[in-house]
C-alpha cells in the first residue's frame, strides 16, 4: 500500500473515541480504524523504514491492570523505530489534534546511570548541550521534554555545570503539527522525515552513550 496521507476520517475516528472510549464504539468503528488509521500509518512507516529502520506499531488497547483510568483504548495511534538501543529512537502518532513527531529516549532503568555518567564527562556532556542548543534555534518548533526529578540527583553538587540535564530520567524532543490540508496528502512523509533527520544528532548521542 502506497502512503497517500491520513484521511479526515482518521481525525473523526479519534474525536469519537475521545467522546466515547468504549468497546461498543470501537466495535462499531473497527473497520474505520483499520482503513483510516492503521492502514495509512503502516504505509507511512514502510516508506520510512529504508532510512530509519524497521517500525513497530503500538497496539490500540491500553494496559489498564494497574491504571486508575480504565478506558480500554488509546486515543492515538503511535509508531516507533528503535535506534539500536532499547527505548531510544523515533516516534510518530496521529490523533484528533493532528500529528506528533518526536525522537529521543523514553526508557529508564539502569540507562539513567549511563546517561548521568555521560553528562559528567565534559566532552560528551558538552556535545549534548550543543545538540539541544541547535535544536532550540531550528524553525521546526521542536520542544524538549521528558520525565524529570524535582530535585537534583543524589550526590550531585549544586554547581554541576549540567545540573538541569541531570534531572532528566528520559529525554526527547518533538513537534506537534496541527491538522492542515497536507495531512491528507503524501506530504506527511516529508514532514516526518525532515523532523526525524533534525532529531538524528540527539538520537545518535543517546544511542551511543546509553548502550
Amino acid at each position: 500500500m502506497e502512503f497517500s496521507g491520513f484521511p479526515d476520517e482518521a481525525l473523526i475516528f479519534y474525536e469519537g473515541l475521545v467522546a466515547d472510549n468504549s468497546r461498543a464504539y470501537w466495535t462499531a468503528n473497527k473497520e474505520l480504524y483499520e482503513a483510516a488509521v492503521k492502514g495509512p500509518m503502516t504505509a507511512l512507516m514502510d516508506e520510512l523504514a529504508p532510512e530509519f529502520g524497521p517500525p513497530y506499531l503500538f497496539r490500540p488497547n491500553r494496559d489498564v491492570r494497574f491504571a486508575k483510568d480504565k478506558s480500554p483504548y488509546k486515543t492515538h495511534q503511535g509508531a516507533y523505530v528503535q535506534s539500536g538501543v532499547e527505548g531510544v529512537g523515533y516516534y510518530v502518532q496521529i490523533d484528533a489534534e493532528g500529528l506528533y513527531v518526536a525522537g529521543g529516549w523514553w526508557a529508564s532503568g539502569d540507562q539513567i546511570v549511563r546517561y548521568r555518567d555521560a553528562l559528567d564527562d565534559d566532552t560528551a556532556g558538552s556535545r549534548l548541550e550543543a545538540i539541544l542548543a541547535a535544536l532550540a534555534v531550528l524553525p521546526e518548533d521542536l520542544v524538549v521534554g521528558g520525565d524529570r526529578l524535582k530535585t537534583r540527583p543524589r550526590g550531585t553538587p549544586e554547581d554541576h555545570p549540567r545540573l538541569e540535564l541531570l534531572r532528566y530520567k528520559s529525554l526527547h524532543a518533538g513537534r506537534r503539527f496541527e491538522p492542515e490540508p497536507w495531512l491528507h496528502t503524501p506530504e506527511v512523509l516529508d514532514h516526518v522525515r525532515a523532523t526525524w533527520r533534525a532529531l538524528g544528532p540527539l538520537v545518535d548521542w543517546l544511542r551511543i552513550h546509553l548502550a
